[in-house]
């Protein structure tokens, strides 16, 4: 449409009216929605959505698709200086380099570091992330002002390790209540508290956080079977699995977000349903970095809650929720001859309402629906990829792109517009981005075992005896 301009979504009340629009039934065509001071306030057919809001004049987007901004189950913002730094990496990467590059970072590199990552997440079609929480000693503050900067949704984890020397068990749980008071209800950033692994914590305090997050109506999250040897190292201490762990620490239940879980056995799955704890399934992660791959398919037929996240790999939606059924048929699919692996939308509900189950913004987020904040997205649908078009839902699953996504809305308010910021120097950040990234880089103790794809390039041609 050559009339579409940012403008269209400067007043604080529209009435939009697309030619499709994702509701948990689907893409449905003859909808519209009104948004009123950032929140859904009415969404129905169209012509009822018209007459019931006479004030309002419809605004049709013929060719484009509105839908509910995708939502990253589980991101590590701080860490977006490192990206390629972990490719070809084996496992357990955060001791060789997450720990030491964040460890380095101060406040304003964990600023810097975030927002770069806000405006990945937002140009890759999410509109809220669930950030697992930095090990840098600098305040998480500096999270939640980038993230409030750019536009972006986000759950925020506070890490409340106690085991290591000088830790004071008293000291953080007092953090902890702090952090869980300090964002006002309302606000783009809700607070969430994190254990990074289960061995991190002690018994108590996996038992006191997870019972302060829910008594705050709060997300907690861990990190749990990602690696064998983190299974191996929890069976060798404690003769538990690390979810065996949590679930003997009292610390699993409907307010537990667990990020991995690829490595779980059928009383695992058994135990993750009955406690209703719900699971962070992260493709690109297990295709990249990971031992094995959550069955994502088998956990939704056994009703065990779950999102889709990044890992903070890449934050591209489209190519996330690909991975997430692409991974699915080839580790669990092609050996029972299942040839659907969830049928497509099974993607796009757990990147979207379901995953605000997930994430606790059920009721917030997630859902194109009254009383929802409007955090939402137009798609190109005109596009040649969705030409002819015979199962959209399908389709933006698998011919789904970034580039597609006109505009990126975070309660009602205009964040990106064709992939950058209308409001703010995104280009400015980069620069310096790059700045802050070479220097944390360069100083952390970060070790490497896989060399970049420039230098091992070099080395086979040398043991092959290539020679320019």
């Amino acid at each position: 449409m050559d009339d579409l301009h940012p403008e269209l979504f400067a007043p604080s009340q529209l009435l939009l009216a697309p030619e499709r629009m994702l509701l948990r039934t689907g893409c449905e065509s003859g909808q519209a929605l009104v948004v009123r001071e950032g929140v859904i306030a009415d969404v129905g057919a169209c012509e009822a959505v018209c007459a019931r809001n006479p004030d309002l004049s419809a605004r049709e987007l013929p060719g484009h698709l509105v839908m509910p901004g995708f939502i990253d189950a589980h991101h590590h913002l701080t860490q977006s200086f490192g990206k390629a730094l972990a490719f070809g990496e084996p496992s357990e990467i955060f001791r060789r380099i997450w720990i030491p590059l964040e460890g380095f970072l101060d406040e304003n590199a964990v600023y810097l570091a975030s927002k770069l990552a806000a405006l990945e997440s937002l140009r890759g079609g999410f509109t809220a992330v669930v950030d697992a929480g930095t090990r840098s000693e600098a305040d998480v503050a500096a999270v939640a002002r980038a993230t409030q900067e750019a536009g972006l949704r986000c759950v925020l984890g506070l890490i409340c390790n106690d085991t290591g020397p000088g830790r004071d068990r008293e000291a953080i749980l007092r953090a902890a209540e702090a952090h869980l008071a300090r964002w006002p209800a309302g606000g783009l950033v809700h607070p969430s508290l994190a254990i990074s692994i289960p061995e991190a914590a002690t018994d108590a305090m996996l038992h006191r956080v997870s019972h302060l997050a829910a008594e705050a109506g709060a997300l907690f999250q861990t990190h749990v079977n990602e690696h064998l040897a983190a299974v191996e190292r929890s069976l060798v201490e404690r003769g538990l699995r690390p979810l065996e762990h949590l679930a003997a620490a009292d610390a699993l239940g409907p307010h537990v977000l667990i990020a991995h879980a690829t490595l779980v056995t059928p009383a695992e799955l058994k135990l993750l349903a009955r406690t209703d704890t719900a699971v962070a399934y992260n493709p690109v992660a297990s295709t990249w970095k990971g031992n094995a791959v959550a069955p994502a398919v088998l956990m939704d037929e056994l009703g065990i809650r779950f999102a889709i996240g990044t890992d903070g790999t890449r934050s591209d939606a489209f190519r996330m929720i690909e991975a997430a059924e692409t991974v699915q048929r080839i580790a669990f699919g092609l050996a029972v001859g299942d040839s659907s692996c969830g049928g497509g939308w099974t993607w796009l509900d757990h990147a979207t309402h379901g995953a605000a189950d997930a994430v606790g913004l059920k009721g917030r987020a997630g859902e194109i629906a009254m009383g929802n904040a409007a955090d939402i997205l137009l798609v190109d649908i005109a596009a040649p990829e969705f030409t002819p078009s015979w199962d959209l839902d399908w389709e933006l699953v698998r011919f789904g792109n970034r580039d597609q996504i006109v505009a990126v809305l975070v309660a009602g308010r205009l964040r990106l517009w064709r992939g950058w910021p209308t409001d703010w120097d995104a280009r400015a950040l980069l620069r310096e981005a790059r700045e802050a990234a070479a220097k944390a880089v360069a100083g952390a103790p970060i070790k490497r075992i896989h060399p970049t794809s420039h230098e091992h390039r070099g080395q086979r041609r040398r043991r092959s005896g290539i020679c320019d």
